[in-house]
């Protein structure tokens, strides 16, 4: 059965899901050895003991990457996943919009580069110098947006086409003014009740408080989780990093939203 496009949970109103899910952890579970948690699958209700079971089976499992899944009793993308196999949840591999798709190859290069601070820890080096430059700034300053600024920059030139982004280094000020470049924003709460409205190309936004922010490239999709490629970053997923990696995350980690450019140059 195919992801339903939002986050089932406690009264949830389309039966047919809810029969669909209790069906399936039922036997994922094998629940039949279990009568006191054995969900009833002719009823089509979501109530407080299938949010006992969700939670159960979320304790008991993981996501594709290994990690734990969010034991909150409800079921998004993720954990439908994992109780739905991979094929049941949006997938998105590629950008349909050109200048998106030609982003993502310059993003790629600088990652196959290794692209690194120098020294450590210090928000310079040649590389990290090019991309504050590219939105006006000096070496020192936090530099995830004027990564992906400067990944526009050399997409569009490419192209011959015009650069779309806004030019800022400033991630909150990005999510601000993008909407007067044409720019669709889409919220971190729809985008994790509904993966489909995300694809490759778009940019994420993260808000830490306090005028600070984080930004990358999502270069696909795979249900409730993104690989991207980020400047200013690193394993520990921190803004603050030292080069330009490759990551996954999951949509939850992502709470302000996305820009979407596609269709604007």
């Amino acid at each position: 059965m195919l992801f339903p496009g939002h986050t089932i949970k406690a009264g949830e109103a389309d039966a047919t899901v809810v029969k669909a899910l209790k069906a399936q952890l039922n036997r994922v579970l094998n629940l039949a050895q279990e009568p006191s948690l054995r969900l009833d699958e002719n009823e089509g209700t979501f109530g407080a003991k299938m949010r006992q079971v969700v939670k159960l089976f979320q304790a008991r499992h993981v996501d594709p990457e290994g990690r734990p899944l969010k034991q909150d009793g409800e079921v998004g993308a993720i954990t439908w996943s994992v109780l739905f196999g991979q094929q049941s949840v949006p997938q998105a591999g590629s950008a349909i919009d050109p200048l998106l798709a030609a982003v993502i190859q310059v993003a790629q290069g600088e990652l196959a580069r290794r692209v690194r601070e120098q020294p450590p820890n210090s928000n310079r080096g040649p590389d990290v110098e090019k991309y504050l430059a590219s939105v006006g700034l000096d070496g020192g300053y936090s530099w995830c947006c004027a990564f992906t600024y400067w990944c526009f920059q050399q997409a569009a030139t490419q192209l011959r086409r015009r650069n779309p982004m806004v030019r800022t280094g400033g991630c909150l000020k990005h999510w601000q003014d993008a909407p007067s470049q044409g720019a669709q924003l889409i919220s971190a709460a729809a985008a994790q009740a509904n993966p489909a409205l995300l694809r490759p190309g778009m940019l994420f936004i993260m808000d830490h408080g306090k005028g600070l922010g984080h930004t990358g490239l999502i270069v696909n999709v795979n249900g409730g989780l993104l690989n991207t490629i980020e400047g200013n970053t690193d394993a520990s997923r921190t803004r603050e990093g030292g080069g330009v990696y490759a990551l996954v995350r999951k949509l939850s980690e992502i709470n302000k939203g996305y820009i979407n450019y596609a269709g604007l140059a």
